[in-house]
């Protein structure tokens, strides 16, 4: 079994990192670079940096902060938001970004999945998926049952203002025949609120891909993280409060995964 992977957030709006609740409510969270480097110090495994108003915008990614953001790390990177194309993928790369994150692009052309994945392999393509419980239940969409009323999971894109009516674990399925390398799966329901991971979510989508899942929304102590893996099977887990406001710090949270049995890079 591959370690687990525990990966810090950077959402990024105005050159500045940004917190906020089920997507709104943002918050100041501090200087993008400096983040960085700290998660690096502190044993991150990888680092996410996500521009999240890009798209809504319809503006090209802050090539100039992922460029300085690169040049205080020695671990895989990852950038998203406001990425379309391939050439859009290869200047993140250029400016120092390891890997792609693809979210409302991919929903409104899913061939660029494959496109770029041609070019710059499946490792360097991840799908990250705002997806949102909705209750009503619809025959057409995937009904899963637990305590509650049945349910779905719904896509969302723009940086979470929009609804697709797409189902999650079925958009999954299909953005790894596409080419997806790695999945980013994001809980709108738990986002911010440090009440625990959706484990449901993520352990519906784990077990219909053969990709890495990575899970994020809702970590708010390092139980959350051990719940992810053992009851969500995720692959990885991405937080960004627990971490920014150094609740509980990558070290930490290592530890406590140690402690109880999960296996987690040193």
């Amino acid at each position: 079994m591959l370690a687990k992977r525990i990966i810090p957030c950077l959402d990024v709006m105005g050159g500045r990192v940004m917190k906020g609740t089920h997507f709104v409510g943002l918050k100041d969270a501090g200087d993008p670079v400096e983040q960085a480097k700290r998660y690096n110090m502190d044993g991150a495994d990888e680092l996410v940096f996500l521009d999240i108003t890009a798209s809504n915008e319809g503006r090209r990614t802050l090539y100039s902060l992922v460029r300085d953001v690169a040049r205080g790390l020695d671990i895989p990177f990852t950038v998203g938001g406001g990425i379309r194309t391939v050439e859009d993928v290869r200047e993140v790369l250029r400016n120092g970004a390891d890997k792609t994150s693809l979210n409302t692009a991919a929903v409104e052309h899913p061939e660029r999945i494959t496109e770029i994945a041609e070019v710059f392999g499946v490792q360097c393509v991840v799908v990250a998926i705002d997806a949102k419980r909705r209750h009503e239940e619809r025959s057409d969409r995937r009904v899963i049952q637990n305590s509650e009323a049945p349910f779905w999971f719904e896509v969302y894109t723009h940086g979470g203002t929009k609804a697709t009516g797409i189902d999650a674990i079925s958009w999954a399925t299909r953005a790894e025949e596409l080419g997806a390398g790695e999945l980013l799966v994001t809980s709108m329901d738990r986002d911010g609120t440090k009440e625990g991971y959706d484990n449901i979510l993520y352990r519906e989508i784990s077990e219909a891909v053969g990709v890495p899942v990575i899970a994020s929304g809702g970590a708010g102590e390092p139980k959350h993280f051990l719940e992810a893996f053992t009851e969500g099977r995720a692959d990885a887990a991405l937080a960004a409060s627990v971490f920014h406001y150094d609740s509980y710090p990558v070290s930490v949270v290592k530890e406590y995964l140690r402690r109880n049995g999960v296996e987690v890079r040193t």
